[in-house]
């Protein structure tokens, strides 16, 4: 499913007075700019025109593809607020103007966030070219447009919570592209003990990792955001010292308490003649739910929320494609609905029972629970920079830091590669879980989180050998998703 960005403002000289609206459409994962609109409305208020604003991007968007979904920014405050349903609309000239816009596409597929008027600036310069044209007596004109130039090139600014797919990917490319790396580019404010990082890593925005994006299982995207690496003390995951490269990497790394002896493993290729066949772990994160649009964290001390009706037609999607493959000979699943629901949906294709492994679950977001990213960085904003900052940091009102979830993964893991060596295991799980897993199997650094995506209804998957490497497989497979 594609996804858009839309940028959106409007404004009036006089208020009321001559106005004009600018609105632009982005593709989420690139940045490109993809179609432009502007108008001159003659004399109008700006929150009229910022509504007008608001319903030509939606307009663009849907005749771009009517299936997508749509994440709207804006500098108006009453626009996001009475759009997300926070905010009543009492003025009689905006509420058939907002009615129209809810009606351009289904509510679950579209988003508001509110955005400072600096990070809006394209769609400010063609609402102030139309308003130019109308006072010239003539429409704003496409070929005219000269909004981009005050824009950064088409990478778009991350906005979503951690694990926010496209905002972390898209901080990851802007930094590539400035020919930065966290093993090059010290940090000026990164906190003492976090070592060197990127601004990608760096920026609030910029987190991709937490299941507190997609739905947040906090993405973004939303995973394991800051998991931490070899951090000494205790509730540190211990690094095994693994060769980054080789073809298969140590991934033997322990959740244990400092001086705790880690498993034996041998960097790369092993010299073994035959290790026998591997432990393979198969990783499904579960579909959507009716948070996963709404880019809220849900974690392990929420709602609970189940599958929403397209979560259950990925599971379905996801049932069949591993049917057809007909490798899995055991299911695991997360304690959660979502991840209780999707297992079963596939376990009963598969002919297979479903056993709980509560070590699966989602990180808790204590007091965040329920909020978008902006939510919670408008109500609890030093938390939220701590958390960022400190694999150890705990969300407001307790919940579980990134740390004592990484610690907590790395044991399920443990006990399930024992459990079933030679064998290959589903387990459905969440955004943290898979991205833990993965980067312990690479003995990548935390800052590699912010460099993967994850879909809901993806598959991924990691083999783990008997001398204690791993070797990743797969990752974020979403074909079975395709018609």
């Amino acid at each position: 499913m594609r996804e858009f960005i839309v940028e959106a403002d409007g404004g009036s000289r006089g208020n009321p007075g001559p106005a004009g609206y600018g609105a632009v459409v982005r593709d989420a994962a690139t940045g490109q700019t993809l179609t432009e609109a502007a108008e001159y409305l003659g004399v109008a208020t700006n929150n009229v025109a910022e509504y007008s604003g608001l319903l030509a991007g939606l307009r663009a968007a849907h005749a771009l593809d009517p299936a997508a979904r749509v994440h709207v920014r804006m500098d108006s405050k009453l626009v996001v607020e009475q759009m997300s349903g926070r905010w009543k609309i009492k003025h009689p000239d905006m509420k058939p103007l907002a009615a129209r816009a809810r009606q351009v596409f289904p509510p679950d597929q579209v988003s508001y966030e509110w955005i400072p008027r600096e990070r809006n600036k394209h769609a400010d310069r063609l609402a102030n070219e139309a308003m130019d044209a109308g006072a010239k007596g003539r429409q704003w004109s496409p070929s005219e447009s000269g909004a981009a130039w005050d824009t950064a090139p088409a990478v778009p600014e991350p906005s979503g919570p951690p694990g926010d797919a496209a905002a972390g990917a898209a901080r990851a490319r802007a930094a590539l592209a400035e020919g930065r790396t966290a093993d090059r580019v010290p940090s000026a404010t990164a906190p003492s003990g976090t070592g060197s990082r990127t601004e990608a890593v760096r920026e609030a925005d910029a987190v991709a990792g937490t299941e507190a994006v997609r739905e947040t299982d906090a993405v973004p995207g939303a995973g394991a955001v800051r998991e931490t690496g070899a951090v000494p003390g205790a509730g540190a995951v211990r690094e095994s010292g693994a060769v980054r490269g080789t073809g298969a990497v140590s991934g033997a790394e322990t959740a244990a308490a400092p001086g705790a002896r880690r498993l034996p493993s041998t960097p790369g290729w092993s010299a073994a003649p035959d290790l026998g066949a591997p432990a393979t772990l198969v990783l499904l994160r579960h579909g959507e739910t009716p948070l996963t649009p709404q880019k809220r964290f849900s974690g392990s001390g929420g709602t609970d929320p189940a599958l929403s009706a397209a979560g259950r037609e990925q599971a379905h999607r996801v049932a069949e494609a591993l049917a057809r493959r007909g490798t899995v000979q055991a299911v695991v699943a997360s304690p959660l609905a979502r991840t209780r629901e999707t297992a079963g949906i596939v376990a009963a294709r598969l002919n297979l029972d479903v056993t709980i492994e509560d070590g699966l679950r989602e990180t808790d977001f204590g007091a965040w629970e329920g909020l978008t990213f902006a939510e919670v960085r408008e109500r609890h904003p030093d938390d939220l920079d701590a958390w960022l900052a400190d694999p150890e940091a705990h969300p407001t009102g307790g919940g579980e830091s990134f740390a004592e979830t990484a610690v907590r993964i790395a044991a399920a893991r443990d006990k399930l590669v024992a459990a079933h060596a030679g064998r290959t295991v589903l387990l459905v799980t969440h955004v943290t879980p898979i991205k833990t897993l993965v980067r312990l199997a690479l003995g990548a650094p935390p800052e590699s989180l912010f460099r993967m995506e994850l879909s809901a209804a993806s598959l991924s998957a990691v083999a783990y050998y008997a001398d204690g490497n791993a070797s990743v497989r797969l990752f974020n497979d979403t074909s079975h998703l395709r018609p």
